[in-house]
């Protein structure tokens, strides 16, 4: 904690950090000898980085990302949500319980929350937006169907 009671931010230490965390963004399965090997630096060090890293919450976890013919299986959409005051955390618990919620991001600007939809079809899609613009507290949606993704480095 900092003197101000908020947690402190876990930080990274050098350009090592920085790079061993660009190598695992790219391949989060490849081997600690082969990011040693692409870092210049022993596997132990890599294996020592990587276990602090996760200890202090730098690297909250691995996951795998789809290709792009998977991730075309359905739809994707943006949500701008604009909310009535103090309903924020009724929302966030409702839309936490819809699995097609793939992310949720409070934002300033026109909107309260941007959310990120995955819906196997348009039926569907439009089926999860009814059920969020009827959420208690829910004043207003803005959607924007993905087309293509240009650049994606999550």
């Amino acid at each position: 904690m900092n003197p101000s009671g908020l947690p402190t931010p876990p930080v990274l230490r050098d350009a090592l950090d920085r790079q061993l965390l660009a190598l695992l963004q790219l391949n989060a399965r490849e081997s600690a000898a082969n990011l040693a090997r692409q870092l210049g630096t022993a596997r132990t060090t890599v294996l020592s980085r990587l276990n602090r890293l996760e200890r202090e919450g730098v690297i909250a976890g691995y996951t795998v990302r789809l290709a792009q013919d998977m991730l075309n299986q359905g739809l994707q959409a943006f949500v701008g949500l604009t909310v009535q005051p103090k309903a924020g955390r009724g929302i966030e618990e409702q839309l936490q319980r819809m699995p097609e919620v793939r992310q949720l991001c409070a934002v300033s600007g026109e909107f309260d929350y941007v959310l990120l939809l995955r819906a196997e079809s348009a039926v569907r899609l439009n089926t999860l937006l009814d059920d969020i613009r009827n959420l208690e507290g829910v004043v207003k949606t803005t959607t924007s169907v993905a087309l293509a993704w240009k650049i994606e480095r999550t």
